[in-house]
């Protein structure tokens, strides 16, 4: 937990010493023009039609000009992404990024009595986390209703679809995603079963 403290404070300094300006020249209207193109697979108001993809609607506006520009400059390797940002300038990204979190964000509904005990592990691990296998609480950085911490860059989950975040989940826990900040993810995933990633992203995909 100090390490997961530590990294945000460095996470928070980081960013607002490097984008303060563009996060604040960011123009939404902009960016709905930039985001057409992203549509296809995120949705006209970023709502995506397929689990292949994720939810980009009330996200966290530096968490996804952060994953525009790792994907620009290689930082993170999305196959379905080729192409498709690479003539992005840093504002572009901060202008698609105000653009979706300016939407409304995906609601998604779980029925209580579906998998019972699953929702129940999945919402201890977010909220208590699971200290025998040194498994933080979610909620820590991602907050207790999932919106994320803009100033850190932690992400919203809430809503996301099950299959997109273990996924996300899986990749992390491989090593097959490394653009978290100081590994913290990466740590993390890597101490969960997959068990674990089906009950937190089946919690978290009803939390608002």
């Amino acid at each position: 937990m100090r390490k997961l403290l530590a990294s945000l404070a460095i996470t928070m300094g980081a960013v607002g010493a490097a984008h303060a300006d563009l996060e604040a020249d960011a123009d939404a209207a902009a960016g709905a023009e930039k985001a057409q193109t992203c549509a296809a697979c995120h949705g006209q108001e970023g709502i995506s039609p397929s689990a292949s993809f994720p939810h980009l609607a009330g996200q966290q506006m530096s968490y996804t000009a952060k994953q525009i520009m790792d994907i620009r400059d290689g930082h993170r390797m999305v196959p379905e992404m080729a192409g498709q940002v690479d003539d992005f300038s840093d504002q572009d990204a901060w202008d698609v990024a105000k653009f979706y979190a300016e939407q409304d964000a995906n609601l998604g509904q779980v029925d209580p009595d579906d998998n019972a005990e699953q929702l129940a592990r999945g919402e201890e691990l977010y909220r208590a986390g699971d200290m025998a296998k040194g498994i933080p609480a979610c909620a820590a950085c991602h907050t207790p209703t999932g919106e994320g911490i803009g100033s850190a860059v932690y992400p919203a989950l809430s809503g996301q679809f099950v299959e997109y975040t273990v996924s996300t989940l899986q990749d992390f826990a491989a090593s097959e995603r490394d653009n978290d900040p100081a590994n913290i993810m990466r740590d993390i995933a890597a101490k969960m079963s997959d068990d674990d990633m089906e009950a937190v992203a089946n919690y978290v995909y009803g939390l608002h």
